[in-house]
């Protein structure tokens, strides 16, 4: 009995003489009224302005406080308590941090930075343009590059089947091996057919490699469902390999769009939107789930779960390694870049690359 109720033979022994002797009256309580150790926040009165000071000293008053730029762990705060004559342990400083509503928390994504007045047209330009070419037949891709990946037996975030307390053992650190290096998968969704296409890269995210991803996809895919296209919509981020300032960027594309004769028409996402474009969350996210927790210990193994992801909605994606070399840092001329046939939106200023 005291170790399933966690009390002393002493403690029990009273207890059952006490019920054994009938019901007790309030005189013949073992502990008068008010007895016990008294809360700390009435043996301290000041104790729990103390700690409200110490937590959160700029909505005090105190903007200089010690404390404020420190780790406020409960044994710290007890720590500095105690220095100003509060002899408490932590458990109850813990205790009244929950009684004054504190607890701990993490930091959430909320604040939005101040959004350009154009954004919303933007984004209802995106999707007119979109809907236009689908009308037409023509094809539309969204392209992205996804993080890059180290390659060897390290840890993936996210679990798998496996059986009970046999978990697949990785490298305890994530340094990555010089042999294996790492890969950059480049993709691009077609987002009228529901299918993709991923380039995994052994080399450079460049602008070279990104558009060769493209090309690749064409002539693998998309000559295939678009037989009689004339042109070729790409969305994008407006950074990376692919932004809107990239010189190599425009500078490739229009060797595309001679090579392939097609009309390419670019529309750039506004900053700090790039959840909104297609790939990331119709293709990226589907190929994240299908490799957690699967150490990626070699390219293809990341080629084979990348071309295996598939979902109900008929997604359908097909991964090649990409064995070139992109060099970085190629400055491309002001005389080469005037080559380039754009054609701006006069309103949206987005890019037309015409063919030749």
């Amino acid at each position: 009995m005291c170790i399933a109720t966690g009390l002393s033979k002493r403690t029990l022994s009273t207890g059952i003489k006490e019920l054994q002797s009938g019901i007790l009256s309030k005189t013949q309580r073992t502990r008068n009224t008010g007895g016990g150790r008294k809360k700390s926040s009435k043996k301290y009165p000041g104790l729990v302005g103390a700690l409200e000071q110490l937590v959160d000293p700029t909505a005090k008053g105190d903007p200089e406080s010690h404390l404020r730029w420190t780790n406020k762990s409960t044994r710290h705060l007890t720590g500095v308590l105690k220095t100003q004559g509060y002899n408490i342990s932590y458990v109850t400083t813990s205790m009244l941090l929950h009684e004054l509503g504190y607890s701990l928390q993490v930091n959430h994504k909320a604040i939005e930075k101040s959004s350009h007045e154009d954004r919303n047209s933007q984004f209802l330009f995106i999707n007119n343009s979109i809907s236009g070419m689908h009308n037409y037949g023509q094809p539309t891709i969204s392209v992205d590059t996804k993080k890059k990946e180290i390659i060897g037996n390290y840890k993936n975030n996210g679990k798998e089947l496996r059986k009970q307390k046999t978990p697949r053992r990785v490298n305890g650190h994530d340094f990555p091996d010089p042999r294996l290096g790492k890969v950059v998968p480049y993709g691009v969704y077609d987002i009228g057919k529901n299918k993709g296409w991923v380039s995994v890269g052994i080399s450079a995210d460049t602008a070279q490699f990104a558009v060769n991803t493209i090309r690749t996809w064409w002539y693998k895919m998309g000559v295939l469902n678009y037989p009689k296209a004339e042109d070729l919509l790409i969305t994008a981020d407006c950074g990376g390999s692919n932004g809107y300032r990239v010189k190599l960027w425009k500078v490739e594309l229009q060797k595309l769009s001679d090579e392939l004769r097609l009309k390419i028409h670019v529309r750039h996402f506004p900053p700090g939107t790039s959840k909104w474009n297609k790939i990331e969350h119709r293709m990226f996210s589907f190929i994240t789930q299908n490799w957690r927790g699967k150490p990626l210990v070699d390219r293809a193994t990341i080629v084979n779960l990348i071309g295996s992801t598939k979902t109900k909605e008929g997604l359908k994606i097909r991964c090649e390694l990409d064995p070139k070399t992109y060099p970085k840092g190629i400055k491309v001329p002001d005389a080469q870049l005037e080559k380039v046939k754009i054609n701006k939106n006069a309103k949206k200023k987005e890019e037309l690359i015409n063919e030749s």
